[in-house]
């Protein structure tokens, strides 16, 4: 990575963000939950949440553009070794609860490249339901990848690639798609638009009518904009940085914003939201395969075909949007059981690691992933055997990735007012700068802080208000956990090597 590497352009910086920002599956997972309705909140999300917090990340990977810490060297600089390992374990534990979700319903873009629509919630064996025979495949889904992976083997990760190509494809389906069922029924919405307020505002989902509910949905909004941690670190690799990088964080959250409300939009001009959302058997781990699949069954109806071809039109988009996430989920889920882990083991204190397990071999942390992967199959099991039906389970599943997903954005936020007051008094270098003054960047970080926290307040206090006080836990629960324990990993740290031998975290 010398100083030769060719700079990335203003196009080329916007493409990295788009492609690391933008998932598909959000759009047809936002327009079951809120239709129409949802496009607002992407838009408030993107003014209050996704500029403002992508500035301060372009602030922290200029000023540290020589750490290879990452996140772990912002916070450790900023505020201080423990908060940082705090903050960088919270990081590394969304990527868990990500796991066990992803392990679990992973098995449902297979079932769709399989048989052209999800057949999940039917499969049952030795007297088990599909919610746990999707929870013990996922086990044997985490101790394989676990077991591939140790070995070394980061070829698998070519996958990402693949699936990040059929991916991009299946996002122009959907807009040619929706247009082309538009254009031949003569223009006609699936999902009409009786009037402005009622559809841009009042979901058509029973569940999501209260305040405290469409709050909770912001959740969701802000999920979708994750992922710019990463970015931060992109300042110095950028052609001109100083024009280019502010401007491309800013065209990209324009373009990620008028996708998603685009997508959202197209999901309605050829998804009946009542007709087609509304049964037992759609939940937040398949709507976007009945939702594709639906697409191609009404092009062919448009069409004038059969009803018989227009269902395999049907299954067979299905089937590639199966495929196509199939393989995205795989590339990521192999990268992913090493690299949040290797980061957060290289970052922090090795004394910190009990026994072997912050060892390192081929370039691989074997001990750890071995750990993660015991930590992961218990949390499935929890969860699956936690007497919830299939609809249920996926819904606890997307709501813990999303509470703990953005978790560690407070601490990032939390610690930027640190690290400005540093920067305005020459500690930390002054390489590129948004927020001029400590009072701006404090005002920041609290506004998006609060927007944060609300969003997770609202998204796990609902389904105790609504009786299941189960969901509330399994969303608390995960934090909690994986916070306890990286309180208990640091005390005994410092206990041991700080005080004792007056080891100081360098």
């Amino acid at each position: 990575m010398g100083n030769n590497a060719k700079k990335l352009t203003l196009i080329s910086l916007i493409l990295m963000i788009f492609t690391s920002v933008f998932g598909f599956t959000n759009m047809p997972r936002s327009y079951y939950l809120m239709g129409y309705g949802a496009i607002p909140w992407y838009v408030l999300s993107a003014l209050l949440f996704f500029i403002p917090y992508a500035f301060m990340m372009a602030e922290y990977g200029s000023s540290f553009k020589n750490e290879s810490g990452g996140m772990y060297s912002w916070m450790e600089k900023s505020v201080g070794p423990k908060f940082a390992f705090m903050g960088t374990f919270m990081w590394y534990a969304s990527y868990i609860v990500w796991m066990v979700s992803v392990s679990s319903s992973i098995w449902v873009p297979l079932s769709n490249a399989i048989f052209g629509s999800d057949v999940t919630s039917t499969w049952a064996i030795f007297g088990l339901d599909s919610t746990k025979i999707l929870g013990l495949l996922g086990c044997m889904w985490i101790i394989f990848v676990t077991f591939i992976g140790s070995k070394g083997i980061e070829k698998i990760t070519k996958i990402t690639s693949i699936g990040g190509t059929f991916v991009a494809l299946l996002n122009i389906v959907l807009l040619v798609g929706a247009v082309a069922v538009v254009v031949l029924n003569g223009g006609e919405l699936s999902q009409p638009i009786e009037s402005f307020s009622q559809a841009f505002v009042v979901s058509p989902n029973p569940q999501y009518q209260t305040p405290l509910m469409v709050l909770s949905f912001v959740t969701f909004a802000i999920f979708a904009f994750g992922g710019l941690e990463v970015l931060g670190g992109l300042v110095d690799q950028t052609e001109n940085a100083e024009k280019n990088f502010p401007k491309g964080l800013v065209i990209s959250a324009i373009v990620i914003s008028i996708g998603y409300a685009v997508g959202i939009f197209a999901c309605g001009m050829f998804t009946n939201w009542s007709e087609v959302l509304s049964g037992e058997n759609v939940h937040l781990g398949n709507v976007a395969y009945v939702l594709m699949n639906n697409l191609g069954y009404q092009l062919g109806s448009a069409m004038g075909v059969t009803e018989t071809v227009a269902i395999q039109m049907g299954n067979w988009t299905a089937r590639f949007v199966g495929f196509s996430m199939f393989l995205a989920l795989t590339g990521a889920f192999f990268t992913l059981t090493y690299s949040p882990l290797k980061t957060l083991i290289s970052g922090s204190p090795k004394e910190v690691w009990p026994g072997k397990l912050g060892e390192v071999k081929n370039g691989m942390p074997i001990n750890a992933m071995k750990a993660q992967a015991v930590i992961v199959v218990i949390l499935i099991l929890v969860v699956s055997f936690g007497g919830k039906g299939a609809s249920q389970f996926f819904r606890i599943l997307t709501l813990m990735t999303n509470v703990a997903m953005t978790i560690p954005y407070l601490f990032l936020l939390a610690a930027f007012p640190k690290f400005k007051k540093k920067q305005l008094d020459g500690e930390v270098e002054k390489a590129y700068v948004v927020y001029k003054t400590h009072s701006i960047a404090l005002i920041s970080a609290l506004v998006v802080g609060l927007l944060v926290g609300f969003a997770n307040i609202f998204a796990i206090v609902q389904p105790a208000i609504d009786g299941q006080i189960f969901d509330s836990i399994m969303m608390v629960f995960g934090p909690t956990l994986f916070g306890i324990i990286a309180l208990l990993l640091y005390s005994n740290y410092e206990r041991k090597y700080v005080k004792n031998k007056n080891i100081k975290n360098v």
